[in-house]
């Protein structure tokens, strides 16, 4: 555990490369460093490459929003902080309250405005042509 954190900002250095071929050759390096010691990372990268690296289809803007936001790992943490304290409901109907209640929560810190949106909802609107409805 002693070198994850120097070990995280070479991989860092392989999601937030300008290119695909970039961040291929990120990927090579941080296999020549770290490959003894994370086998099992580095084989994870590189056999799901081609899923990852269709990240690097988007605009510097969209990875941007891809990597730094994931409303669903939170709603997800913010679910399990509140079943967690209480393993045991007495019915259904009591468990999906208390979602409901912990969700109304957690969708009050949505209020932030992310970065540069209308650029970037103009970016998905071309990349996305004929499935993303702006009337939203």
């Amino acid at each position: 555990y002693k070198d994850q954190r120097e070990f995280m900002k070479d991989l860092r250095r392989v999601y937030q490369a300008p290119t695909k071929a970039v961040a291929e050759e990120e990927l090579v390096q941080l296999e020549k460093k770290w490959g003894q010691r994370y086998p099992i990372v580095i084989r994870s990268w590189k056999s799901k490459w081609e899923h990852l690296s269709t990240y690097f289809e988007y605009s510097p803007e969209i990875r941007k929003l891809i990597y730094t936001t994931n409303p669903v790992e939170a709603l997800h943490r913010g679910f399990r902080k509140v079943t967690k304290a209480k393993t045991v409901f007495p019915t259904d109907a009591a468990l999906e309250k208390m979602l409901y209640l912990a969700y109304l929560d957690i969708s009050k810190k949505w209020k932030k405005a992310i970065r540069d949106w209308t650029k970037i909802i103009a970016q998905l609107a071309i990349h996305f042509e004929g499935r993303l409805n702006l009337e939203l």
